[in-house]
């Protein structure tokens, strides 16, 4: 079984053709800059072989028509037809209350994302365009969502409830949702797998370190609670989110630079975190290059970087009565080892014992711990498109039966 992963955003598409045989990536590319000057698709087999297309790419659908023609070309490509691929992926950003696992795509499936927009106004328009271009393209061909909300539907009112009037949580689902749940689930399943420890009766933390970062407490199988909330700005300091923020804070900084609700959005998704607290770079390479060299922002940064991620671990901690595994991936997680030994310093009365004769230069998959430590502590690389795929693969084949 053939499935093709979709990731489409607002000016790009990522894909990943699968095997599903020996879950081996065939083809892996992406169309950048989509509806712009200058867009392109970046294209690689599995072979080693890249070629770049450049050309006018205008929207989802034509992007997609690349994708598909440069798969199926004879030169570049790997598949005879379009008809190889048995069913697509799809990453949908936001289920809402709706949707607790990945589902098969009805036209009432539809109707349920397209209710979530407002919620995520920025994702899940590109991602209803993926799936119409797909049902347009290839007419009848299995499609799957897979929610980045979803795997969170887990938690608890006490956990995801703001102590706002419970009346505009009913009318418009003001809650807490949570993001980067692919992620979460696989990487925990992961480590598990690692460990040869059974998955629903272990306590982790997993660490979603990246531009977009966030934590996720995971119980027996269940999260029972992540730090990203009714959108991703809530939470860690990122790379150019400012991470939680005290309300008045906002309404403050409105009153006094004239803000509207547009740019004030902007200010706090756009040009905070990292990147307005360093005023170096949302890059946390670039970062620790700027401390070395004497930039006391840019240590104030760092610092205020790790604080928060520690203070998060310590309350989930708390929230789960314990501690077995503490993950850590995304970009900043799987190769920054300052980072992790800032994390986890300090956390030895927890049970967290970092080896850093291990952690120093650690860019692989596996424990970085001391061999006596209680906690695990492992740099998992994520792969959400793998998961992506393996639950394309389960619900289609229960579903429609594809062998």
């Amino acid at each position: 079984m053939k499935v093709l992963v979709l990731n489409c955003g607002s000016s790009s598409i990522k894909y990943q053709l699968f095997e599903m045989k020996d879950h081996r990536v065939i083809a892996k590319g992406g169309v950048e800059k989509l509806g712009m000057k200058g867009s392109f698709l970046k294209h690689k087999h599995e072979d080693g072989r890249q070629i770049v297309f450049e050309g006018e790419i205008l929207d989802h659908k034509s992007g997609i028509e690349y994708i598909l023609g440069i798969l199926t070309s004879e030169k570049y490509g790997c598949l005879k037809n379009m008809e190889e691929i048995d069913a697509v992926g799809h990453r949908v950003v936001h289920g809402g209350e709706h949707f607790s696992g990945s589902e098969f795509i009805t036209n009432e499936v539809i109707d349920e994302v397209a209710k979530c927009i407002d919620l995520a106004p920025l994702h899940n328009p590109p991602n209803l365009k993926g799936i119409y271009a797909m049902e347009e393209l290839i007419p009848g061909i299995p499609q799957v969502g897979v929610f980045d909300t979803a795997f969170h539907q887990t938690m608890e009112p006490y956990a995801y409830m703001y102590g706002i009037p419970y009346a505009l949580y009913k009318k418009y689902g003001i809650r807490r949702y949570g993001f980067h749940g692919t992620s979460h689930r696989y990487v925990s399943k992961r480590a598990c797998e690692l460990l040869g420890r059974d998955y629903e009766s272990q306590k982790i933390i997993s660490c979603h370190l990246g531009n977009g970062a966030s934590l996720a407490a995971i119980k027996d199988g269940k999260s029972i609670d992540t730090s990203m909330g009714l959108t991703p700005l809530e939470g860690l300091v990122m790379g150019t989110r400012s991470g939680d923020l005290d309300i008045g804070v906002v309404t403050y900084i409105m009153e006094k630079e004239e803000l509207g609700l547009r740019t004030t959005n902007t200010l706090f998704n756009k040009h905070s975190g990292m990147l307005g607290l360093s005023g170096v770079s949302s890059d946390m390479r670039e970062i620790e290059e700027a401390k070395a060299s004497g930039n006391e922002r840019a240590k104030m940064a760092l610092d205020i970087y790790n604080y928060r991620v520690k203070k998060y671990i310590g309350s989930y901690i708390a929230a789960m009565g314990g501690l077995d595994i503490l993950i850590l991936t995304g970009g900043i997680g799987e190769n920054a080892d300052t980072t992790r030994t800032g994390v986890a310093s300090g956390l030895e009365y927890f049970g967290i014992h970092l080896d850093e004769s291990i952690n120093k230069g650690f860019r692989s998959e596996g424990e970085i711990n001391t061999k006596d430590s209680p906690v695990k502590i492992m740099v998992i690389p994520t792969d959400e498109e793998l998961m992506i795929a393996l639950d394309t693969e389960k619900i289609v084949r229960d579903r429609v039966g594809l062998l």
